[in-house]
């Protein structure tokens, strides 16, 4: 009897877990970077191989990184709001090329636009770990300071931008 009451209790205990997990927006996984500080890198420029960036560059800015590939198709379909991001103003977009190569990324974007202040190129993928990357495209929110205050996997989309990024890069800006 007692037996029979544990296995119940430990049924209804998994079935309660599965129906929380269910509900749960997959691109909302929660990421541990989110309050720490940015991992540190220096890459290459895509298109300009001998420069180098670091996200030690844009400390005193609220800036957006977004990870994307040319052998991305999501990448292609959220293209045209990250290059609304960047034409709004909102601000600075920078580019993480991720495991692409050169000789695909730069017609890729000759092709659809390059909406980037600037590109970084992680060929072999090794800073889309330091973050934390699933799976491309990825978009994160990086503070003053250097923090990163949101990470968005999947396509970014208007109502994601209007309803999160906007108003969270407001508030970095206004001092918050």
């Amino acid at each position: 009897m007692n037996k029979a009451l544990w296995t119940l209790g430990a049924f209804i205990a998994l079935v309660v877990v599965l129906a929380v997990g269910l509900r749960l927006n997959p691109r909302e996984v929660p990421s541990p970077l989110i309050g720490k500080p940015a991992p540190p890198f220096e890459l290459p420029l895509l298109n300009e191989p001998d420069k180098r960036f670091s996200q030690k560059d844009m400390l005193g800015k609220v800036w957006i990184m977004n990870v994307w590939a040319s052998w991305c198709p999501p990448c292609l379909v959220e293209h045209p709001v990250v290059t609304r991001i960047a034409q709004s103003g909102l601000a600075p977009v920078v580019g993480l090329n991720y495991k692409d190569t050169r000789d695909e990324a730069l017609p890729w974007l000759k092709r659809n636009g390059d909406p980037y202040q600037l590109i970084v190129f992680d060929a072999n993928g090794r800073i889309g770990i330091d973050y934390g990357v699933y799976g491309v495209p990825e978009t994160y929110v990086i503070d003053r300071q250097g923090i990163i205050r949101y990470k968005h996997i999947g396509p970014l989309t208007a109502d994601v931008v209007q309803k999160k990024v906007e108003p969270l890069v407001k508030e970095l800006n206004s001092g918050g």
